[in-house]
């Protein structure tokens, strides 16, 4: 058990925390190997999402070339869907089909993987899921319930669900299928992309980024970027374990879990160099610029990445290469009307 006493950064308090997670070997969660393979087995079913190079002083950051790995032009607008094949692929599916709980782009996902395959989906998303990825969960055909005000709600409701259905639940972060899927993007970029030295991504529940410094192995220097309303990652290494974190911000429906997985926890703490805190304004800001000069449409979370470089709290060393994940698109912050 554990209270907290205080948060923010130079403020943490934790007392009387206890969680198995702080004992689990990452080797035996995941490895490059099983990564490798988990990668050929979902080939046929998502894109290899492109690598595009950027002279920094288009973004009037100096002299540098940023690469940007576009996940957003993923399946279903986002990396999930990487994990949510994983997940139907190799694990054996009841009769009664499978259950996700969401922020909003895992349960789009899941409803599209299970919509390719064949499989029945109900989907549950807290009120703050964005009405894109509400449409898009309703476009690919699977049952949605809105419930709850934030993702730990609507993970309650689906677990009370999976225990009524017999549904199998596919966990959003929390689970190997899951970590093994996203660390495919870890191996795409190391093809794509030779020389990059550091790379930023988002951090949520923390599937994302696990996977891919998992597939790096710390060869590639990791850096998490988490809105300041909701920074689970941050806080969980500086108190040693997962712990509720606030769960506030304009990324919300994304990045805002309540607290990093118990799987993610030891491969972050081994290979995640560090996480920086961005705030919403910088966010809204990185969207809009990533708009502007390159005509390319990113969610909130999606542009949190770029955000940490965008508004200087990533500073660059010299002659760094530095790569950004733009990781989701599930928005209708352009209108075309």
């Amino acid at each position: 058990m554990f209270v907290i006493a205080g948060h923010g950064e130079d403020n943490l308090c934790i007392q009387g925390f206890e969680d198995s997670s702080v004992d689990i070997q990452v080797d035996d969660i995941i490895d490059r190997d099983s990564i490798a393979e988990t990668e050929r087995l979902i080939r046929p079913y998502i894109r290899r999402t492109p690598v595009i190079e950027v002279d920094a002083a288009d973004f009037g950051l100096g002299a540098a070339r940023f690469s940007f790995k576009l996940e957003l032009l993923q399946h279903a607008g986002s990396f999930k869907t990487r994990g949510a094949f994983t997940n139907l692929l190799t694990r054996e599916i009841p009769r009664a089909g499978v259950v996700a709980a969401s922020g909003g782009n895992h349960g789009v996902a899941v409803a599209y993987a299970s919509m390719k395959l064949g499989i029945s989906a109900t989907i549950f998303v807290p009120t703050i899921s964005s009405p894109a990825k509400i449409q898009r969960i309703r476009d690919y055909r699977a049952e949605l319930v809105v419930t709850g005000d934030r993702y730990a709600d609507a993970l309650a409701d689906s677990e009370v669900w999976a225990q009524q259905s017999g549904a199998l639940s596919i966990h959003a972060y929390d689970q190997r299928e899951t970590l093994l899927g996203q660390g495919t993007i870890g191996l795409e970029i190391e093809e794509q992309s030779l020389g990059i030295d550091t790379l930023l991504v988002a951090v949520g529940g923390g599937g994302l980024i696990a996977g891919i410094a998992a597939w790096f192995g710390g060869n590639v220097r990791i850096v998490g970027v988490e809105p300041e309303a909701s920074p689970t990652l941050k806080m969980a290494l500086q108190a040693g374990g997962p712990v509720d974190a606030p769960a506030g911000g304009i990324a919300a429906d994304s990045l805002a879990p309540r607290r990093v997985g118990t799987l993610v926890y030891p491969i972050a703490k081994q290979y995640v160099d560090h996480v920086v805190l961005v705030a919403d304004d910088e966010i809204k800001r990185a969207q809009l610029i990533l708009w502007e000069t390159l005509r390319v449409v990113a969610e909130p979370g999606g542009a949190a990445a770029f955000a940490a470089l965008l508004s200087g709290r990533y500073q660059p060393r010299p002659a760094e290469q530095i790569g950004i994940l733009l990781s989701g698109g599930n928005t209708t912050a352009v209108n075309f009307g």
